[in-house]
């Protein structure tokens, strides 16, 4: 099971951590992280990730996922990441984004048409494609599956290991990474946020 995480500057770091920690329990996974260039990308806040190989070295996956954060918008005009994503997503079994990193699949052409998400701040700009935007914590059309902000990617993961290996393995994942969140405020989605607060994002 080949599985391709796209790297770039400005990821926001659970996007991938996140999958990344279920989805390599998978039996006989590999996990590449490819960028547009071999090299070290950071997140926001200095965290540092290695990029082994370029997109020019990876022409196949079974999984590609699609991490989001503030430099996806950079990306939305990069012809080469394009290109790569649409020749990457021919060959996957599973293309998936968490975040912000469904606008990048938007862009590229492949959610026309479909059921998608993304985090609460980026649905405006997501609706801007020819689409339609669900209040889902993950939401899968075909094999598509993107989800919310952040922690959503490992909603998203543990579902599409039971799409791949079944309920029981991806229950036993969630078991040994100990997901069971009970957060201490409910406070979690715009539904559920104070107007004051939500006002501090708009600001």
């Amino acid at each position: 099971m080949k599985i391709v995480i796209l790297l770039f500057d400005n990821f926001t770091a659970l996007d991938i951590v996140g999958p990344y920690e279920v989805l390599n329990k998978l039996p006989d996974s590999k996990i590449i992280f490819a960028g547009h260039e071999k090299k070290e990308y950071s997140d926001p806040y200095g965290l540092r990730i290695s990029a082994d190989n370029s997109i020019d070295e990876i022409s196949g996956a079974d999984i590609l996922l699609v991490p989001g954060g503030p430099g996806i918008d950079v990306l939305l005009n990069n012809l080469d990441v394009l290109d790569w994503i649409r020749k990457i997503n021919r060959t996957t079994k599973w293309t998936v984004s968490v975040c912000s990193g469904s606008l990048l699949l938007a862009q590229s052409g492949l959610l026309d048409g479909k059921n998608c998400t993304t985090h609460w701040r980026r649905k405006e700009q997501l609706r801007s494609f020819n689409l339609t935007v669900m209040d889902e914590r993950y939401i899968q059309d075909g094999k598509f599956i993107t989800s919310a902000g952040v922690s959503a990617g490992i909603d998203m993961a543990l579902y599409l290991v039971s799409k791949i290996a079944g309920d029981k393995a991806a229950m036993v994942f969630q078991l040994a990474i100990e997901y069971d969140p009970k957060p201490p405020f409910d406070c979690g989605s715009p539904e559920k946020a104070s107007s004051e607060m939500l006002g501090k994002f708009r600001k």
